[in-house]
């Protein structure tokens, strides 16, 4: 009787846990990216990468990147490689850089977020480039090395659109275990009254 019992239980607690990971698993999001989130870069790169956890869809995965002053900087169209898109950097003025994404997951639901990252010296395309010079708003002193940038961890989680629809999906999951010990009780039930 406590083994079947001991049963019952382990089953209906493996379902809890596994159930809900189902709708988790159709959402796309960003894993990493190319400068990483927080970075302060003193050479601006020639693109900017973003990757995420499933394949993209060219079709409906846009991406921007947005300088100083709200200037775009995104130096040309976007280019696929599998869960990859790259887009090509044209930097302006030293300062922060946004870079924007939306796509839309296997589920359907659009899914939006940032990169965001600093760039800490003027570029070569900047009118009057000074090897010294350095933007007044940020820190460290000319010439010196960019400081570490944040760890990875700091990947800002991307924002779902999703405001209804998925209530049901809890509701069934709460509802597994409860059928499950159900079904285990009558089971216990019949063998006892077939010793009986």
């Amino acid at each position: 009787m406590t083994r079947s019992w001991a049963a019952v239980l382990g089953v209906a607690f493996g379902v809890s846990l596994l159930m809900p990971a189902v709708p988790a698993a159709a959402h796309n999001q960003l894993t990493g990216s190319s400068p990483r989130a927080g970075a302060r870069v003193a050479e601006a790169p020639d693109r900017v990468e973003l990757r995420f956890l499933a394949r993209l869809d060219e079709a409906t995965t846009k991406v921007t990147i947005t300088g100083p002053d709200n200037v775009d900087a995104a130096g040309g169209q976007p280019r696929f490689s599998g869960n990859r898109v790259s887009v090509p950097f044209a930097p302006g003025a030293a300062g922060l850089y946004i870079v924007g994404y939306r796509l839309v997951s296997a589920d359907g639901h659009p899914i939006t977020g940032e990169v965001r990252f600093t760039l800490t010296t003027n570029t070569p395309a900047d009118p009057s480039p000074e090897p010294t010079a350095v933007d007044p708003t940020t820190s460290g002193t000319p010439g010196t090395t960019p400081a570490p940038a944040t760890p990875e961890a700091a990947t800002p989680v991307p924002r779902s659109d999703e405001s209804t629809g998925g209530g049901w999906w809890w509701a069934a999951v709460a509802a597994l275990p409860l059928l499950a010990i159900l079904v285990a009780a009558r089971l216990i039930r019949r063998r006892a009254s077939r010793r009986g």
